[in-house]
């Protein structure tokens, strides 16, 4: 019964677009209000046609010579595309926190480095206070760890 109804499609759509090439023909000859007629007319009727219903399963599926039936190879979404669709984002998140934890780490050595400074000289606060002096501690710090 399904290859009746398919043969009946088949020669239904081979009539339509026999039919369609001869008004396709014609079409030039005619004057504009009624081209123009025409076309909307045509665009109601591909409106309120039936849409045609798809199985996604039955286009991918087909029987082979000895009779089996098989499918596409695509199972959908998997354990494997779940990951693999995960790993981008895992790879961000990494090395966010791994940017996070060297600049934690480089500004701790800082200020440690500042408050040893503070510490061991004997200078008064009040010097650390100033800018031009936290800047010169910087550039003593850095040429202390060039000449180490």
């Amino acid at each position: 019964m399904k290859n009746q109804n398919t043969s009946e499609q088949l020669n239904m759509d081979r009539l339509g677009r026999h039919f369609a090439a001869q008004l396709s023909m014609a079409a030039p000859g005619l004057p504009h209000d009624i081209s123009e007629r025409l076309r909307v007319a045509r665009q109601l009727a591909m409106a309120q046609r039936k849409p045609v219903m798809q199985l996604g399963f039955a286009q991918k599926t087909s029987i082979q010579n000895n009779g089996t039936l098989t499918a596409s190879g695509d199972e959908g979404l998997n354990i494997w595309s779940i990951l693999a669709s995960a790993l981008p984002l895992l790879a961000l998140v990494l090395g966010l926190s791994a940017i996070q934890w060297i600049q934690q780490d480089s500004r701790t050595n800082e200020l440690a480095a500042i408050d040893s400074a503070l510490l061991t000289d004997e200078l008064p606060p009040d010097a650390y206070a100033d800018a031009g002096f936290v800047q010169f501690l910087k550039q003593g710090l850095s040429d202390r760890v060039k000449n180490d």
